[in-house]
């Protein structure tokens, strides 16, 4: 789905319903909530969209291509930035649970059986993601692996469980620290 153009009314209908299913999840939001949060008709919601698994993915694209630029800029404009401080950005930025990660980390779990080219948007991201790690990692470790960076991904995902009980969210940096310094 390559140039998606969507005008500007259908991308503040995208940008509030990723809010409700951020925070709210995929199957407890509907469409009738999401017309009503936009302010639109329903009639105008299936005119962009025609459907609610297209909207997810659509909603799906667009946050996995905001979260990519983000990446991007880190990894290859951080120019005076080392390569163990770019993971770290990396790595915050993805176990940040108000960040852009959390709807893709979230999407794996809640759109696998009901909307599943929904779900190949979030697992294609992974995909990327573990490539882009590894090409930082074989930049500070030659004999890294493509499961170093597997594992990587795991870290932050894992991070990500445990900041959902808060009791656990000091641990995060810590469990950097450990890996950087394998």
């Amino acid at each position: 789905m390559r140039n998606l153009v969507l005008p500007a009314r259908a991308i503040h209908v995208i940008n509030t319903s990723i809010h409700l299913f951020h925070h709210r999840g995929f199957h407890t939001v509907g469409v009738d909530r999401i017309v009503k949060e936009s302010n639109i008709p329903k009639a105008t919601f299936y005119n962009y969209f025609h459907s609610k698994e297209r909207f997810i993915e659509i909603c799906l694209i667009v946050q996995k291509e905001r979260l990519k630029e983000k990446v991007v800029l880190i990894a290859e404009y951080g120019q005076g930035t080392s390569v163990k401080n770019k993971l770290k950005e990396l790595y915050f930025l993805h176990t940040d649970l108000e960040g852009l990660y959390y709807l893709l980390f979230k999407a794996i779990f809640e759109t696998k059986l009901s909307y599943p080219k929904a779900y190949q948007v979030a697992i294609k991201y992974r995909t990327w993601l573990m490539n882009e790690i590894y090409s930082q990692l074989i930049k500070l470790k030659t004999d890294a692996t493509f499961q170093d960076a597997k594992l990587f991904l795991y870290m932050i995902e894992g991070a990500i469980i445990q900041l959902l009980d808060s009791s656990m969210a000091d641990e995060r940096e810590r469990i950097l620290d450990c890996f950087l310094n394998f």
